[in-house]
């Protein structure tokens, strides 16, 4: 019963193509079946006024069976005509208007539904707009069109010529909309398929990128520790491991946010920066944060920030050989504009001749530009590197261009 109740529901049916063949099932089906309900009221005064009325009544049971049987096959099949049930359409239309005059007075051709034959072929013609092969479906209009000819068998009186030309009209325009109806709305169908497929795929890509961003700086830290090292730096190492370790669960879990003070959608600033610079005091971090106490920004922008700030750490650790770091934090009153400036006076980079991994492209420049902050760098060789972090996207945060990535040597990734 619930699959018969839905059987109509076209309302809820899903915009792909197997969604919109069904549709087109509907539709055929309500067209045939609706030319069989033009066609009942009729078929007795029909058969009454006919010259041969068991040749007459042996046309309308194959037209109203043929109806019938085209509707049922594409209810079942899902989706409009095939090939062959549409040749078969197409010669039993011929064939019905070709007997036409045999069966019908030379009164009753036009202006009734006695004369059932050219509403059938009208039927015939808009229902096989959905046939695939062009041909069939030239082949058919130019077949039953021929065959109207033969069916007003020249005894049309000049009052009738105009109705019998534009019956021929009639044919040929409802062919060609019910033609540009089904091809339409296929390619209507398979350009949302594709947009689907795209979308699909390009959160597939997000979704590995994510995975990428939460587990590289773990996958750092765990690197470090496999290292010889002493008790205190293996402490500390331990205890990044401990605040990446969270991260990834709630990650695995679903419920990644901002590992912030938890106060809300906002999150402080500078305890933001703060705890992140704590982490890493064995790189004798110099912090310079008063001048933006009280500035909160958006949670998702303060767990970015965190761990762009985090990555950067790192790498300055296992690759700068720095002797002392900056981290300076410059704010703009009243716009509350902030800048965030990250300086070591490692080995540096030459920006044109490296390529940016991982850490830098993605959990650095990406999530940061995708939050809505501005990112620079700054590097030579022997003059170590800044990181500059802006509230607003300035000249150097647009797109990365062919040079942009180019940044591996103090910021490489750990592998």
């Amino acid at each position: 019963m619930r699959s018969l109740s839905g059987l109509w529901r076209v309302a809820e049916l899903p915009t792909t193509r197997a969604g919109v063949e069904r549709a087109f099932s509907y539709f055929t089906a309500g067209v045939r079946l609706g030319t069989v309900a033009q066609m009942v009221p009729a078929v007795q005064l029909g058969a009454a006024r006919a010259p041969h009325d068991a040749a007459y009544l042996a046309c309308w049971g194959a037209a109203a069976l043929a109806s019938v049987a085209v509707s049922v096959v594409t209810l079942v099949r899902r989706r409009p005509l095939g090939t062959t049930v549409a040749v078969l359409d197409f010669a039993l239309a011929c064939a019905l208007l070709v007997l036409g005059p045999l069966v019908l007075a030379p009164w009753d051709r036009f202006g009734t539904w006695t004369a059932f034959q050219p509403g059938y072929a009208l039927s015939v013609i808009i229902t096989a707009g959905g046939v695939r092969g062009l041909a069939v479906w030239a082949g058919g209009l130019l077949a039953v069109s021929l065959s109207y000819v033969v069916y007003l068998g020249g005894d049309v009186g000049s009052e009738m010529t105009s109705t019998a030309v534009g019956n021929v009209l009639t044919y040929v325009v409802y062919a060609l909309v019910a033609r540009m109806f089904f091809g339409y709305t296929r390619r209507i169908a398979r350009d949302a398929d594709a947009s689907r497929a795209r979308a699909a795929e390009l959160a597939r890509r997000e979704e590995e990128r994510r995975a990428q961003v939460m587990m590289h700086n773990g996958v750092a830290v765990m690197r470090l520790l496999t290292e010889q090292g002493d008790d205190v730096s293996r402490a500390r190492l331990v205890g990044q491991a401990e605040v990446e370790l969270r991260r990834m669960r709630s990650y695995l879990r679903g419920t990644e946010g901002c590992a912030s003070d938890g106060e809300g959608p906002s999150a402080g600033l500078v305890p933001t920066v703060g705890r992140v610079c704590e982490r890493f005091a064995d790189l004798n971090v110099v912090a310079s944060l008063d001048l933006g106490t009280g500035l909160r920004i958006p949670a998702a922008q303060a767990e970015a920030l965190e761990r762009a700030l985090g990555s950067v750490l790192l790498n300055v650790r296992v690759h700068a050989r720095a002797h002392e770091v900056v981290v300076h934090l410059d704010a703009t009153e009243p716009e509350g504009a902030w800048t965030l400036t990250v300086h070591d006076d490692g080995v540096g980079f030459d920006p044109a001749s490296v390529t940016a991994g991982l850490g830098l492209r993605e959990v650095v420049v990406g999530e940061l530009r995708r939050r809505g902050l501005g990112v620079g760098i700054v590097s030579a060789v022997g003059e170590g590197t800044t990181v500059t972090v802006r509230s607003r996207p300035g000249p150097e945060a647009g797109p990365p261009g062919p040079a942009q990535p180019t940044v591996r040597a103090a910021f490489a990734d750990a592998p």
